[in-house]
């Protein structure tokens, strides 16, 4: 019997930020910006190319536990309108999912609406959709105390 095993999952989560889209977009495609909410602050991406066909890689450690590496492949951006990536995550050096993940922003008379849609393949129950959905939200929620402090 194998111990190798690929769970399916899909989420969405949708965020209205108080914003232009400019901004919220900015966010994500500038790294000194991205840096002060996604992942460790100390830690800034070591490669980061936003261009289709670029990369972005970083790694962080949660303090007393694990080490974590994000490996992105970007494969469509269009300026203030959307981002779509595929990404590795890795847990202590062992490939824990792949993922395919769209953002999309859509202007607002508040501002902006931002969608984010991932598709996970998470590998011998090393990661799950819940897991990865909760670490999303609090990195959404980071982006949104940043936007709202910039």
């Amino acid at each position: 019997m194998s111990d190798h095993s690929v769970a399916h999952g899909t989420f969405v989560i949708e965020k209205e930020f108080a914003h232009p889209v400019a901004k919220v977009f900015g966010a994500w495609a500038d790294p000194k910006k991205k840096s002060k909410w996604f992942g460790d602050p100390n830690n800034p991406a070591q490669v980061f190319e936003f261009k289709p066909g670029g990369r972005e890689s970083s790694s962080g450690t949660i303090p007393g536990g694990p080490t974590f590496n994000f490996d992105v492949t970007y494969q469509d951006i269009v300026p203030d309108n959307r981002i779509l990536y595929s990404y590795d995550m890795h847990m202590d050096g062992k490939k824990i999912s792949v993922s395919l993940a769209s953002i999309e922003f859509t202007a607002t008379p508040k501002g902006t609406k931002m969608k984010m849609t991932e598709y996970g393949l998470y590998l011998d129950g090393l990661d799950n959709m819940a897991q990865r959905k909760a670490g999303t939200i609090s990195l959404i929620d980071a982006l949104g105390g940043y936007l709202d402090k910039a």
